[in-house]
């Protein structure tokens, strides 16, 4: 049988390799990891009480507060801006009436003694996500994504090749190197695998939100 073939609906993942970023944002982000990690002790300090065992930061991720506007993160925030635009425009939206403004942005570094990871999840009321890898490597944890498509997920049937990416895929992960800069509809679920606690795994997650001029105009008048 001779079929006409055609890919409609597909989700779109942009990824680049900046290297450039890696030791200056390490430097960055260490006081911001620093703080994370101190503000985190009381809690260890509970579950030590609680457990009676030590277990250290076993499981948790350090999180930084908001980097929005920082002056050392300006670079990669500008880069991330602009390619948020494109994407947009890429994927067929007509921004005219609309601006990128930032949600979201921080640093975070998985638990030392492991453990470390995220369920599946979606940044809502946003239209862009992103990473920018600091530490990590093929020991350390990893972002997966999943067939946003509910509908294919209901009627899903067995995979020939589990290892294997086609339309039957309902999952993804990308194999990161530091420098590794990812970007995506923020619709698309995604999580990190459990982290080991090898070796150190950082990095810089954000998101961006389209908002009407509109509105923008009128908070402004």
């Amino acid at each position: 049988m001779n079929l006409n073939f055609k890919g409609y609906f597909t989700t779109p993942i942009y990824s680049t390799l900046i290297s450039k970023w890696i030791k200056p944002l390490i430097k960055a982000t260490d006081p911001f990891i620093n703080k994370a990690k101190n503000n985190n002790k009381e809690k260890i300090k509970k579950r030590i009480k609680e457990y009676k065992k030590n277990i250290g930061d076993l499981g948790m991720s350090h999180h930084s507060n908001s980097l929005i506007n920082i002056p050392e993160f300006k670079e990669l925030q500008n880069f991330v801006n602009n390619s948020s635009i494109s994407i947009l425009n890429h994927m067929g939206y007509d921004l005219t009436n609309y601006e990128i403004r930032w949600t979201e942005f921080w640093a975070q570094e998985f638990a030392k003694n492991g453990g470390g990871h995220h369920e599946g999840h979606i940044h809502y009321d946003n239209h862009i996500s992103g990473f920018y890898f600091l530490k990590c490597s093929n020991k350390t944890s990893y972002p997966i994504f999943h067939d946003p498509r509910l509908g294919k997920i209901v009627t899903q049937l067995p995979l020939k090749n589990e290892s294997e990416i086609t339309f039957g895929s309902s999952s993804i992960n990308y194999t990161l190197v530091p420098g590794t800069l990812i970007l995506f509809p923020a619709f698309l679920e995604h999580q990190f695998a459990m982290d080991c606690g090898i070796e150190p795994f950082r990095f810089i997650h954000f998101n961006l939100q389209a908002v009407r001029k509109m509105i923008l105009n009128s908070s402004q008048s």
